[in-house]
């Protein structure tokens, strides 16, 4: 046997310099200052001037700590609304903003000041508010930087500011008209108000946690009732916020509860067994036994239409003044039998309800708590005393129940009463519900096109929602939700801009004052609403002296609700504008957190629904929140946050992105080690497809592109595969979905090209003629798999798309500046290629077992026989085996080839004469080099 050739070196093997291995965390510094210092957002501006717009208003992030994970989603999603809209060749500009008042900001400026032993209240409102502005400042441009860190392509040197003269200008426009239209009112209601922070908070503040209270049962001595037998008889109440009945002034009951033979509910007198009379409801006696250790004997069943004029006095009467009048008990149909003792006491300061049936009968609210949650000193009982969130305050040993017990007043309590209570989210402290006067927007109040109510259902009803449960959300919120709270008893944020008349009560409602008012603001912030510049605002029609300058600030949902009018009206952003005389929607799309259903989503439209008649968006785009791994919420507390900070120096950002991108986000989602390793696999094999395409199309030229009639059967099939994809993905596009389109784009890559079309080509590229037509066919066909993938890629994988693109052309334009691949229309026979794709993998799986028995060292060395009826194709090709026969039978048979090994291309064929001789094919082709060679 002569000695073989090393038939390597005439192999065309891909080359290429593309690392397999990423090195993201040093690369993408390197590729985003390259993007800065070329300037890609303007130039993309530029590009798609004139094209169709797609707009998405940044919702504004609050400027106040590192970015978390829940940012860095909602900023890849909102990156990647932009990115697939501009791929598609619209002009899709992304302006960033952040919301900079507000108490947040306001309480980490005190807490500053705490530390210091320095007292908020004596330094100047000015130096204050500066103080708050260069902390918001501080966190923007952090925030941004690490923003920027996400490849988040964006308008950063220009974004939006709350903070900034004229979108504070814009908010207080916004709000006088409001005021101008008439949709606008003071009055005193009970609102959610956090003692802490010392003012009110509006619904989107609140959080709910677990706590345990006390839960007390208090005794209303019965002086006066159309049935004898109550006189003398003790109204017993439940409550587990002891701190209300140094302000009660009423007793409800169910009216309804009226047919005592069979009506478990129905009331009832009680003699106890320490000989007292009771009345409450007959439902709720074994629980008030159990609670306050008396025995209950009935004595007469009381039907409730019977009540009305029914007078108690409350436990602490011989205070006298406030504690000696009379405590009358009102129908209220809100009195249910779920806990308690079916009878409801009332503090209309304190309780929504309790207010309205308390107004309802001509009882006002007494203002005794103050917002700092203490009595007023004046108060008849506990003057001065609180805080009444204390714990301690309200205790069974407390002095609220030591005063009561001493009275005789106070039948049980205990202080194990578990249950859902309303928190501040900033302070994280218990809130109340407190009545003060504060400034409210009607949400029921008739206008022009309805009331504000109506007119927000109807812009709900004529908004896209994606997930589509996004409008029942929104619309059961705005359905039921209350007047707006508009008014905060803080420093740090858009003044109200209202003079209110001293003898008459009502705001000032001007024109030529509020444009005074707009103008100062615009030009100078909110510093400009100062008490020295009020009768320059005032002119010489109207006396300072006749009004009162309203120093409270807008609720900071009302700044936000507002941003649609500063960013997208005003001009400043040329790129955002919509043409000249446009009526409806300027945002095409929102894009938050679910919980922006009754924050940003919602103030944004009532906001825009009360002075333009219309949501500012057409669409509104959710996500739910990201978890652990196990599924648990993030907390520091809990040791389980993960920070995108820290997975980008680990990973890089095109790893975070492919996460974000690749889950279900329109629902809760998890995060952990384990799910972004196998992330960075899924990541390894889009880049190792990127890597295989460059290496394949290693000199390339138009000179070898073969037309599509030309191509074998295999490659017009991959070129109708990408047509289907690529339908795939604008449809995905159009429908937000982007986990479908990153499995889509991922699957394409692994199932039919790596797994599929790849591995059967591998012959064909390394050992065909450079001008076989075969080789050709696939080579263009891997230049349309190219141009197209790099492009559908580059939304996700945006550092990565950028370093493949430059890859194969160093030094041209940003990959990100392309538009949508056109790729060419092929109709293939779908159903004739499922049955040989199946076929395929039943060969691969008859293949296996040989192999793994060293029957077989490969495929190649297989002969394998199909069913008779099998599809006519090179099956031997597509199988990568070195002989297909066809027989009678339905199963399919492997054997190993008795054929010798070309020494080339490694395929067994009846040709090759020895084992390491050449094939036909192989000769031909080494003659050829050979003879260029030598030439």
């Amino acid at each position: 046997m002569t000695e073989q050739r090393d038939f390597r070196p005439t192999v065309f093997l891909p080359k290429t310099d593309f690392p397999m291995k990423a090195g993201l965390p040093q690369k993408e510094p390197v590729i985003l200052q390259r993007w800065q210092d070329e300037g890609i957002y303007r130039k993309l501006r530029e590009n798609r001037k004139g094209r169709e717009k797609f707009i998405l208003h940044d919702g504004p992030p609050y400027a106040n700590g590192d970015m978390h994970i829940g940012h860095a989603l909602n900023h890849i999603l909102k990156d990647m609304v932009c990115r697939t809209q501009t791929l598609l060749g619209k002009d899709a500009p992304y302006v960033p903003g952040w919301d900079c008042h507000g108490l947040p900001i306001e309480w980490k400026v005190e807490e500053e000041y705490r530390k210091k032993k320095k007292n908020k209240d004596e330094v100047p409102p000015k130096e204050f508010r500066a103080e708050c502005r260069a902390y918001a400042q501080k966190w923007v441009d952090v925030q941004r930087e690490q923003l920027k860190r996400l490849g988040i392509n964006g308008d950063w040197d220009n974004p939006y500011l709350t903070m900034d003269s004229q979108a504070e200008g814009t908010i207080v426009r916004e709000l006088l008209k409001f005021a101008e239209s008439g949709q606008l009112y003071r009055g005193a209601k009970p609102v959610m108000w956090s003692p802490v922070e010392k003012t009110a908070l509006a619904e989107a503040e609140v959080e709910y946690e677990d706590i345990v209270s006390t839960q007390i049962d208090v005794a209303f001595e019965i002086v006066e009732s159309p049935i004898a037998g109550l006189v003398g008889a003790y109204a017993v109440i439940w409550t587990t916020t002891p701190w209300t009945i140094p302000v009660n002034q009423a007793i409800a009951y169910n009216p309804s509860w009226t047919s005592i033979a069979d009506f478990e509910a129905g009331y009832c007198i009680f003699s106890t067994s320490s000989g007292q009379r009771v009345f409450l409801s007959r439902a709720l006696k074994s629980a008030f036994e159990a609670r306050s250790g008396l025995e209950l004997t009935e004595i007469a069943q009381i039907s409730a239409d019977q009540l009305a004029g029914t007078i108690c006095r409350h436990p602490m009467h011989a205070l006298g003044g406030f504690f000696a009048e009379p405590r009358p008990m009102l129908p209220g149909d809100f009195v249910t039998t779920d806990s308690g003792t079916g009878l409801v006491h009332m503090a209309p300061d304190h309780g929504e309800d309790d207010f309205a049936l308390c107004k309802a009968h001509g009882i006002e609210p007494v203002f005794a708590v103050q917002g700092d949650g203490k009595y007023r000193e004046d108060w008849g009982w506990l003057g001065g005393q609180g805080s009444v969130i204390n714990p301690k305050f309200n205790a069974p040993d407390g002095p609220i129940c030591e005063d009561l017990r001493a009275a005789g007043g106070l039948l049980a309590a205990s202080a194990d009463y578990k249950h859902s209570y309303p928190h501040s989210w900033r302070s994280k402290a218990k809130v109340i519900y407190r009545c003060t006067p504060q400034w409210f927007v009607p949400m029921d109040r008739e206008a022009e096109g309805g009331t504000l109510r109506e007119k927000a259902t109807k812009a709900i009803a004529d908004t896209r929602f994606v997930p589509e449960k996004g409008r029942n959300r929104i619309g059961a919120m705005v359905e039921g939700r209350p007047d707006w709270v508009l008014s905060r008893q803080r420093a740090w944020g858009v003044p109200i801009t209202l003079f209110v008349d001293r003898k008459t009560g009502q705001y000032l409602n001007d024109p030529d004052v509020n444009a005074r008012i707009v103008a100062a603001v615009m030009a100078e912030g909110v510093d400009a609403w100062d008490e020295e510049r009020a009768q320059e605002y005032l002119g010489d029609k109207y006396k300072l002296e006749d009004y009162d300058r309203v120093t409270d600030i807008l609720d900071v949902w009302f700044d936000s609700g507002s941003t649609h009018a500063f960013v997208l009206e005003s001009g400043r952003w040329p790129d955002l504008l919509r043409p000249e005389g446009w009526t409806g929607p300027r945002a095409d799309l929102y894009l938050e957190g679910s919980d922006q259903h009754r924050g940003w989503f919602q103030s944004s439209l009532l906001e825009s629904c009360a002075t333009r008649g219309h949501a500012p968006y057409k669409g509104v785009l959710t996500h739910g929140f990201t978890m652990d791994q196990k599924g648990m919420k993030m907390s520091k507390s809990l040791g389980n946050t993960i920070s995108p900070i820290d997975l980008m120096r680990d990973y890089g950002a095109d790893i975070l992105r492919l996460w974000a991108l690749s889950v279900d986000f329109t629902e809760d989602h998890r995060i952990g080690k384990e799910i972004l390793q196998g992330v960075a696999d899924q990541y390894r094999k889009l880049r190792n497809t990127y890597r295989y395409l460059l290496g394949a199309l290693d000199g390339f030229s138009e000179a070898e592109r073969l037309p599509v009639a030309e191509m074998p059967e295999l490659e017009q099939y991959m070129l109708g595969l990408l047509g289907k994809l690529d339908a795939m993905l604008k449809q995905a596009v159009a429908d937000f979905d982007y986990n479908t389109y990153v499995r889509a784009l991922t699957d394409f890559c692994n199932e039919d090209l790596s797994a599929f079309f790849f591995d059967i080509r591998k012959d064909c590229l390394y050992c065909d003629a450079p001008s076989d037509p075969k080789r050709r066919a696939y080579r263009t066909v891997l230049d349309a798999l190219f141009h197209a993938l790099v492009r559908y890629g580059a939304p996700v994988l945006v550092f990565t798309a950028e370093e493949v693109w430059q890859s194969r052309y160093p030094g041209s334009d940003s990959v990100h500046l392309l538009e949508w691949p056109e790729v060419p229309a092929v109709s293939v026979d779908e159903a004739r290629w499922s049955e040989l794709r199946a076929l395929r993998q039943t060969v691969n799986e008859a293949i296996e077992p040989l192999r793994r028995e060293k029957v077989l060292g490969s495929g190649l060395e297989a002969v394998v026989t199909v069913p008779e009826g099998a599809p006519e194709a090179d099956l031997a090709e597509l199988f990568i085996t070195a002989t297909v026969n066809r027989g009678q039978g339905s199963h399919v048979i492997v054997t190993r080839s008795t054929d010798h090994k070309c020494g080339r291309c490694w395929r067994l064929l009846p040709e090759v004469t020895e084992d390491g001789a050449l094939c036909d094919r192989c000769d031909e082709v080494v003659t050829a080099i050979d003879a260029g060679a030598a030439a």
